[in-house]
């Protein structure tokens, strides 16, 4: 009894001190927000601004075109959900539904295609999109996210359309329907919770991401938000520290709340696989 006591204290110190560990970056990001430049350069930093202010908000507006980048990275996330979510929903169901050697190879592409780094990619892709005249464009941008994402959107998607009862399915061919009548009218509204998830989270990845359009796109009018905070950094390599923390808060903002609506649908749709009809 002693023992598993013992255990379960241990289990609960160990989680407290990760989420310690997790929660740290973000919360010394919004004490710094609202920190003055004496406090910012205080050799004995606190972690409760002593003189709350929001000049570093201002000033982060001031100094980068902030609304302009999100509205690019708006666009380009929004953009890229939808479509990879319209690619991956009736692949998913055929790679659920067909037991043959070609799903079972897309089974294994995606598994795999997760290990690619993303150095790997970036040459091939820039000289895709190169040859498309597609490089300096939120649309060939889209394209890479779609493209980044399809893997996931799957593996996420096969788990739903898997946890699908057959007999549903069964039940409609009898009654005439085809393949894409019964995914329409059938399968596809009882995946409506593991579509809105996959979106969600395809747009998430594409919100955050820097590096393909910190390689992309060149014109400042069309660079996404990731991007666009890197400018408060001087040539020197010396941070504009209390703006970039303003708007690195602002710009986190929309992902915490996205990630903590969805969160356990994420979850449900990565157990769903496991669960057989």
């Amino acid at each position: 009894m002693r023992t598993s006591t013992a255990g379960r204290v241990g289990q609960y110190a160990a989680l407290l001190g990760y989420l310690v560990f997790l929660a740290f970056p973000f919360l010394w990001l919004v004490s710094t927000a609202f920190k003055s430049p004496r406090e910012l350069g205080s050799l004995h930093p606190t972690w409760i601004p002593r003189h709350p202010t929001l000049d570093n908000f201002r000033q982060a507006f001031d100094e980068q075109p902030l609304l302009r980048a999100a509205g690019n990275s708006l666009l380009a996330a929004l953009a890229a959900a939808v479509i990879a979510v319209l690619i991956a929903t009736p692949l998913a169901y055929v790679m659920a539904r067909q037991r043959t050697r070609l799903a079972k190879a897309a089974t294994g592409w995606v598994v795999v295609s997760q290990a690619f780094p993303l150095v790997l990619v970036i040459i091939p892709l820039f000289l895709v999109l190169k040859e498309l005249r597609l490089i300096n464009s939120l649309a060939g941008l889209v394209l890479v996210y779609v493209v980044w994402a399809l893997p996931f959107a799957l593996w996420m998607l096969v788990g739903y359309v898997r946890a699908v009862p057959g007999e549903l399915e069964e039940a409609a061919a009898v009654d005439g329907a085809g393949r894409l009548r019964t995914l329409v009218s059938v399968t596809a509204p009882l995946l409506a919770p593991g579509i809105v998830a996959t979106a969600l989270f395809a747009f998430i990845t594409a919100w955050n991401e820097f590096f393909f359009a910190l390689v992309l796109l060149k014109t400042p009018e069309k660079q996404t938000l990731p991007v666009v905070l890197t400018h408060f950094i001087g040539a020197e390599g010396v941070a504009d520290l209390g703006p970039l923390a303003a708007a690195a808060f602002l710009a986190t903002l929309p992902s915490l709340i996205v990630f903590a609506i969805i969160q356990r649908r994420i979850t449900g749709g990565m157990l769903a696989g496991a669960v057989k009809s």
